[in-house]
């Protein structure tokens, strides 16, 4: 899901009285939207909980996000995750574009407009 929508969700549920606490890794964009509160895990997009079939670390990231919304005492709260990914290889690979995938990323681009230009008629 979109960290900005997610985090703007938030504000406006706060606005209402509703308590949020915002789990993600793209931490210069929600800090950037003010979220109340927000649990940092610096891991791979899609993974804020953790390594999928890992029951025991998102249970303590699940434990961690509701400590945050019970003790935060001040606005715009970050707590990071002590989780770490189990390899570094994502980092060395994130938003990668060179010559060894460009053609493909290009070709991905040019079916996901042409997708979306089918979708509109």
């Amino acid at each position: 899901m979109c960290h900005q929508t997610v985090s703007l969700t938030a504000r406006a549920l706060e606005a209402e009285g509703i308590a949020t606490v915002i789990v993600g890794s793209a931490r210069d964009i929600v800090e950037e939207c003010g979220v109340p509160r927000f649990v940092f895990s610096d891991v791979p997009l899609g993974n804020p909980f953790g390594s999928p079939g890992d029951g025991e670390i998102q249970r303590a990231t699940l434990d961690l996000a509701l400590d945050v919304i019970d003790r935060a005492s001040w606005p715009r709260t970050t707590v990071k995750s002590d989780y770490e990914w189990p390899t570094e290889e994502w980092r060395a690979n994130y938003m990668l574009v060179d010559d060894s995938n460009r053609a493909e990323l290009a070709a991905l681009g040019d079916q996901r407009r042409s997708n979306q230009a089918a979708a509109k008629k």
